[in-house]
């Protein structure tokens, strides 16, 4: 008898995430398919998240729904984001979504950029063989 698996999840909501984005999907009315996550070159530590709301889904596009929320991860981003939590913070003079990713190495001093490294072979074999 063989045993299923879920299939591991590149990124993970917090409940305020899923809900800001919840309620945001809401306001639009249907004219979005999700929250599209990826990351770009640039900044002062080599790379910055991106999100953008897409109106369509794409093939190759991980696809997360979570609590109301759907998320899109761009292909190219997947093993840069790859066991990264996704958080909603709400702070006295800010508020903002929050990436709790194991692949980043560094910041920049004003938080707009990150180092990323993408998860090595290895440890993507070991995690697809934990779950």
């Amino acid at each position: 008898m063989s045993t299923l698996h879920a299939k591991p999840t590149v990124l993970s909501l917090t409940n305020a995430a899923a809900g800001q984005i919840a309620r945001i999907m809401a306001k639009k009315n249907g004219e979005v398919a999700g929250l599209k996550i990826g990351v770009k070159n640039g900044g002062c530590a080599g790379m910055e998240y991106t999100m953008d709301w897409a109106s369509e889904i794409d093939p190759l596009d991980e696809v997360i729904k979570d609590k109301g929320a759907t998320v899109l991860i761009d292909k190219a981003a997947v093993l840069f984001l790859f066991g990264t939590e996704m958080d909603y913070e709400v702070e006295t003079l800010r508020s903002g979504f929050v990436f709790n990713n194991p692949n980043q190495s560094s910041a920049c001093g004003c938080g707009e950029s990150v180092e990323l490294t993408p998860i090595s072979q290895e440890k993507l074999d070991a995690f697809n063989n934990a779950v």
